[in-house]
């Protein structure tokens, strides 16, 4: 089995609008997110052989408190530049691509493209994944070659405001 995390980049800042897009880093409500949300994901057992990231400023800093919290994660980032806008027929040709030694990988990236990726691979019907939001799929699959449409069992939705208050 394999088993997928589609995460969207926690929440960025705007306070420098003349920032280019890849370059805008996260907000406080985005620094204090990320690491909640990764103890909560490693209380549910969430254990991803690699992070795989956009390059983009805020999905690095994310992947890298998302990791800071997850056993096995701490070092084991990717960062692909093409999951930067990616779309949902990038992402699939993507985790088709992914190293067959790997069983459970988190994708950290942006919107649209993994709320589209996470209705394409699963019937979850989501509008729109919010910051720092997560979809936790497995894949009755032995390889990721084998990922297609509709393939993906949602096992868990979590967004931020779900998270207990850290106070």
């Amino acid at each position: 089995m394999k088993r997928l995390i589609l995460v969207r980049h926690a929440k960025s800042s705007w306070k420098d609008v003349a920032l280019h897009d890849v370059d805008r880093p996260l907000s406080k409500r985005g620094k204090r997110d990320a690491p909640c949300m990764g103890e909560h994901l490693a209380r549910q057992g969430v254990r991803p052989d690699i992070i795989l990231a956009s390059p983009a400023k805020r999905a690095r800093k994310t992947a890298q408190l998302l990791a800071a919290q997850l056993a096995n994660a701490g070092g084991h980032i990717l960062f692909d530049p093409a999951l930067y806008e990616a779309g949902a027929g990038l992402l699939l040709e993507r985790v088709r691509a992914l190293d067959e030694t790997w069983n459970e990988v988190m994708l950290v990236g942006h919107n649209p493209g993994l709320t589209d990726f996470a209705n394409l691979l699963t019937a979850i019907g989501i509008d729109n994944l919010p910051t720092c939001g997560v979809v936790v799929a497995n894949l009755e699959l032995n390889s990721w070659r084998e990922v297609e449409v509709g393939c993906g069992e949602p096992v868990l939705y979590l967004t931020p405001k779900e998270l207990p208050d850290p106070g």
